[in-house]
């Protein structure tokens, strides 16, 4: 019992600092470029390509870096050495990225291109023996709910620090040392050493069940089959994908909506943290609601919300502060169940794996989750990227400046598009998803029934 309250807080501890670092970068570091360091058009441009390219590259790399965690056999288990190399590489290439180089263009993007693939990399060895992990912990549903769901939590508290505090903290800071380029570098360096931490304290605290790790041999010309056979990864998969690009889009332009559309970018951290209050609330209730109804209502109810959300987001009017928190209360309530749920599936997906073909592969599974961020996280930052240059953003000092053509784009970008996107997400999971409770618990119990049989002959 002690373990278990061990696992389940101190694996939640290690992604305050993480998720924090990520947000960062997936969230401001193009608002960084375009409005902190005010790169040329042609760089911003180029940047963007750059972070698209090798965000889907990357996505593609994860399976296989799956596959190397599978595989490896050291006297700390299989999932901690690439955690902890990769907590250590990555935060120090996040304070690089966010150092303005006074160089040249060419360089700059030259730089930049090189340093974000390492980050990529790292930060990639680090996410897939993270939550990879998580199924090796335990095969108790409700229990694996609540370690998933009080991980979120955490990952919530580092993200919505990061979205409510950047624009105060790096102004103070700017203000402080008379120089608001290397604003983002003090707050960069900040993240770094909490995320090095909190992530080596998820390390001391944390054992996986040795009685669930298997030491299967995969081969990299088995991974395809791995993957394509598992028909339950690839649907939770596509529908993970289809949500969070929409998700992406929405964040990622927020602080740009209230520059340039709402006419205020102060009020983007009141607006994020009430954000940040609900979700971690829906978070913190989400056991509760998920020991009363089935998974498939819950994710149902949540993403009529998440609809319902956008829609009144679009029709708010200028000023409309009110009916923007409303709407934003139920999006991001709403994505934090359907976030924490999806999670619960690509888990599930483990033992549907090992029921199917009878070798368990947690981290090449698990693996599908960085690929779906990062592969999302690239279409999302391309549409942001295309939508700040195409609206008029980019060139614009203020609400003032924009059109309305332009500012008719951010909010169709914003709203309607991710609506669709997950709408269609939602489909694809009704239609092709059926490992439900019932489906789930007889697999495992045919598993444990097989390794009796095996240990008795």
């Amino acid at each position: 019992m002690r373990q278990t309250i061990r696992n389940r807080y101190g694996f939640g501890i290690g992604t305050i600092g993480r998720d924090a670092a990520y947000t960062m970068i997936s969230m401001f570091l193009l608002f960084y470029l375009s409005d902190i360091l005010e790169v040329s058009t042609p760089v911003f441009a180029a940047i963007t390509i750059v972070l698209v390219v090798v965000r889907a590259i990357d996505a593609i790399v994860d399976p296989f870096v799956g596959v190397l965690v599978d595989n490896t056999r050291s006297r700390f288990g299989k999932f901690k050495p690439w955690i902890v190399a990769g907590i250590l590489a990555s935060s120090s290439l996040m304070v690089v990225l966010f150092t303005p180089w006074a160089i040249g263009d060419a360089a700059f993007i030259a730089v930049f291109t090189v340093v974000y693939i390492a980050w990529s990399a790292a930060f990639a060895a680090n996410d897939i023996g993270y939550w990879s992990m998580l199924p090796a912990l335990t095969q108790n549903q409700r229990e694996r709910e609540k370690i998933g769901s009080f991980a979120r939590i955490c990952a919530s508290i580092g993200t919505f620090s990061m979205v409510v505090g950047i624009v105060p903290i790096s102004s103070a800071v700017g203000a402080a040392i008379g120089d608001i380029r290397w604003s983002f570098f003090w707050v960069a360096l900040t993240i770094a050493a909490v995320m090095v931490v909190l992530q080596l304290v998820m390390v001391l605290l944390v054992r996986e069940d040795r009685t669930i790790v298997t030491h299967s041999h995969t081969r990299f010309r088995e991974l395809v089959s791995v993957i394509f056979r598992n028909d339950q990864l690839l649907t939770v998969a596509i529908a993970f994908l289809l949500f969070m690009t929409a998700f992406g889009v929405t964040t990622g332009l927020g602080i740009y909506y209230f520059g340039y559309v709402y006419g205020d970018e102060g009020m983007y951290a009141v607006f994020a943290a009430v954000l940040g209050v609900s979700q971690i609330t829906a978070l913190a209730l989400y056991p509760l609601m998920a020991a009363r109804l089935s998974r498939r209502t819950l994710f149902t109810i949540a993403l009529a919300v998440v609809v319902a959300g956008y829609v009144l987001f679009f029709l708010t009017p200028p000023g409309g502060l009110v009916m923007i928190i409303i709407a934003g209360v139920g999006v991001f309530a709403a994505q934090a169940v359907i976030q924490i749920q999806l999670l619960m599936f690509i888990a599930d997906t483990v033992e549907y794996g090992e029921h199917k073909f009878g070798r368990r592969n947690d981290s090449v599974t698990l693996s599908l989750q960085p690929f779906v961020y990062k592969l999302s996280s690239a279409l999302a930052n391309g549409v942001i990227g295309w939508v700040v240059i195409a609206s008029g953003m980019k060139d614009a000092a203020g609400a003032a400046d924009m059109t309305e053509p332009g500012v008719m784009l951010v909010k169709a970008a914003m709203f309607i598009v991710p609506g669709v996107l997950i709408a269609v997400s939602y489909l694809v999971y009704r239609r092709f998803y059926v490992l439900d409770e019932g489906r789930y618990a007889q697999i495992v119990e045919e598993l444990r029934a097989r390794k009796e049989e095996h240990a008795g002959t």
